[in-house]
């Protein structure tokens, strides 16, 4: 495990080290103090420690939260944060989060409960947002510092950052500017106070000087330790994204309950098929439902060979696996219209081994209801009683079967039970259709899936339909029916422009989930400077967010122009210049995605019960859970459970889930993780820190990112 650089007599690396009991009691071997697996975030409402409660809750990691602002809370003091348990003392929290370095008023009797639990637990705390000032390590930026906006600055973790908590990190840490006329992230940089302990992590230039002013750095004062955060943020932003696996891994030494991860997985739909081509003329698709026109004949999109070349070259060259779901009617009907030949089906057989396969749907129909196209939009057919009609169970059936036996006569390397439906369909979607089909379940068991791919956009929370629990994917912004970069400009100025400015005014109906375009994009241009950057800072953005959840395209895309390259290269490109090699992009297949995701359900409602049991005394971790349930926990390198070797490396560490057989897991430590304090620090009467007086830090809640809503469906 790379730790902190020891610039005291308190050992840096040590997460709950016994620095000394209370006042007047007697330490003794079998004394040494229990430390829950526990983190305390006193919050005032403001979007930094919401950040990092976000980050604790999507890693699994239990945490107290106390809300400053409500009435009835329960007071801090020291019964709150610490009893005993067995005759031995415990600490209740493994680390304190405040909203800055001291949130309480003047002679806050809670600040000095705070304060001694600190001293005498060796508890770390977290200022999540705080005021450069002399009562947290650092100079008054009116002191050769500076205070302002940050947008676009190039921050550098130092190399105290990478040998600690930060060493996941490849070296620099930019700030968001994602629009000139919005400030996004305001920072107090400065320097250590003369003979502060202190120790910067993350620092940036101060403008105008030649000297550095820390953002995050480690504060040493009265047998305490803070980590001193001077930016504000919120859980969406990138460099907070960025520097929340540091923080975590600062506040708890790198032993925790959760784990965080980088997840990367492209599906690609419509594999052997051909996808409609949009019609710039019409501002449709012909050959969907919603775009006839006896007139105008579908002008089909369908890879080649030398695509398929290229998909290849371009995994190799990435080291990430493409998913391709598959419709096989796309080929049987490509070797039916020219004497049996089908050289795309044939090169992608061939190299079957190359790619990750999933099941379609044979000839990729709507599942759902039996749709009314004499409308538009669509409606769902009814009966003459009025109830809806619903494709038949044994139509959504046979499309599954005959889907897979050609999958299997080609001998593609299939997960029997992983499903994708075209359109996502026989699931609900709104408005026409606001209930699954209830025939969608029962062959679903009638073909053994487990796995059934949603649309994220629609239905993002995974749920079961029958034998099967849904797995949401990310619609990507490049459309279906674009395989040429001047035909997706041409329709994304369609969706995002307003009606004045000749585009569709879907936009201006939907301002909550999308934001019309100030005027229509360059169609040679708009692709590379609008699209891509957005597409890849929207998809980075669930990657740095230990979001599993998969992203889909189409074949269409990697045809022609191969529009969705640059923007899969994009995030890739921007990821590798961001991480070390230790903390690669994991690349998992769909059922194991769904996997993950049922495991953190049920690990997050074990912990919402109080299920969990965890703790730490010395170099030993104790983890009570319920039998069957998974256990998911973080330690330092070399941890063993059992004897043997605990977790998979990642970020300088090492996680993993364990199942529990309803007996305590016990991990070991190992000696890096538990060396102990060189000096016993005894903690006097403590008195609370002085509460700001200076000018209090910049709360404006900083920009988020606003995902589009991609449209028009998969199709």
């Amino acid at each position: 495990m790379k730790r902190s650089i020891r610039t005291t007599a308190l050992t840096v690396g040590a997460l709950v080290a016994a620095v000394g009991l209370p006042a007047g009691a007697a330490q003794a071997a079998d004394a040494t103090p229990r430390i829950d697996l526990r983190v305390l975030v006193v919050s005032d409402g403001g979007p930094s420690t919401d950040a990092i409660a976000e980050e604790l809750a999507t890693a699994g990691t239990p945490y107290t939260e106390i809300d400053l602002t409500q009435s009835g809370r329960p007071v801090i003091d020291a019964g709150f944060l610490a009893d005993t348990v067995d005759g031995r003392p415990r600490a209740k929290f493994q680390a304190v989060v405040l909203p800055n370095d001291n949130p309480f008023t003047a002679g806050s009797t809670e600040m000095a409960a705070l304060a001694t639990y600190e001293q005498t637990y060796a508890v770390p705390q977290v200022d999540a947002y705080t005021y450069a000032r002399p009562e947290a390590g650092l100079q008054y930026p009116a002191f050769g510092g500076y205070s302002g906006s940050v947008d676009g600055v190039q921050a550098s973790v130092t190399s105290a950052g990478r040998a600690g908590s930060f060493g996941y990190l490849d070296g620099t840490v930019p700030f968001e500017d994602n629009d000139p006329a919005v400030g996004e992230s305001y920072a107090y940089l400065s320097t250590p106070v003369t003979g502060a302990d202190f120790t910067s992590y993350v620092d940036a230039p101060i403008p105008g000087r030649s000297t550095r002013g820390s953002l995050v750095g480690e504060y040493r004062h009265d047998g305490r330790r803070e980590l001193v955060v001077t930016f504000v943020y919120n859980q969406y932003q990138q460099q907070f994204r960025l520097l929340a696996r540091g923080i975590v891994e600062w506040m708890t030494g790198g032993v925790h309950l959760g784990a965080s991860r980088n997840y990367f997985a492209v599906h690609v739909d419509d594999v052997f098929a051909a996808d409609d081509r949009w019609n710039s003329t019409l501002n449709c698709t012909p050959g969907d439902v919603d775009c006839t026109d006896p007139d105008v004949t579908p002008d089909p999109i369908r890879m080649t060979p030398a695509d398929v070349d290229q998909a290849i070259s371009w995994q190799n060259s990435r080291g990430l696996t493409l998913d391709l779901a598959y419709n096989a009617v796309g080929s049987v009907n490509q070797r039916e219209d020219n004497n049996g030949v089908d050289e795309l089906a044939d090169k992608l057989i061939a190299d079957r081994d190359a790619f990750r396969w999933v099941n379609h749907t044979y000839s990729h129909p709507f599942l759902g209801c039996v749709q009314d196209t004499t409308v538009v939009p669509w409606k769902c057919a009814t009966n003459a009683d009025g109830s809806t009609q619903w494709v038949s169970r044994t139509e959504i059936s046979d499309e599954i079967a005959t889907n897979r036996v050609w999958g299997q006569t080609a001998g593609l390397p299939l997960e029997n039970d992983e499903l994708v439906t075209g359109e996502h369909s026989g699931m609900k979607v709104l408005p026409q259709q606001p209930e699954d089909n209830p025939n969608l379940a029962l062959a679903l068991d009638d073909n053994d899936i487990s796995w059934l791919g949603s649309d994220n956009s629609r239905d993002p929370a995974q749920r079961q339909l029958g034998p099967a629990t849904t797995v949401p994917r990310y619609p990507m912004n490049i459309f279906y029916n674009a395989g040429r970069a001047a035909d997706q400009v041409d329709e994304y100025n369609w969706i995002y422009t307003s009606r004045a400015q000749g585009g569709s005014g879907i936009c201006e109906d939907n301002p909550a989930t999308t934001t019309c375009l100030s005027a229509p994009l360059d169609t040679a241009t708009g692709y590379t400077d609008h699209i891509v950057p957005l597409e890849k800072r929207i998809a980075l953005g669930h990657v740095l967010a230990n979001d599993p959840k998969p992203h889909f395209i189409h074949q269409s895309n990697l045809a022609e122009d191969r529009i969705a390259y640059p923007v899969l290269d994009g995030v890739l490109d921007g990821y590798d210049a961001l991480f070390a090699d230790n903390t690669p992009v994991v690349n998992l297949r769909m059922k194991d995605i769904g996997t993950e995701l049922q495991r953190r359900a049920a690990w997050q409602a074990a912990l919402n019960d109080g299920q969990i049991t965890a703790y730490r005394i010395g170099d030993a971790v104790t983890v009570e859970a319920p039998d069957g349930l998974a256990v998911t926990a973080t330690a330092p390198t070399g941890t063993t459970l059992g004897g043997a070797a605990f977790g998979s490396a990642y970020a300088g560490g090492t996680s993993g889930w364990t199942p529990s057989a309803g007996t305590p897991l016990d991990l070991t430590l190992p000696a890096s993780a538990t060396a102990p304090a060189t000096e016993t620090v005894a903690p006097t009467e403590a008195v609370a820190p002085t509460p700001a007086t200076d000018p209090a830090p910049d709360t404006r809640v900083p920009a988020g990112v606003i995902e589009q809503v991609p449209y028009p469906a998969d199709n």
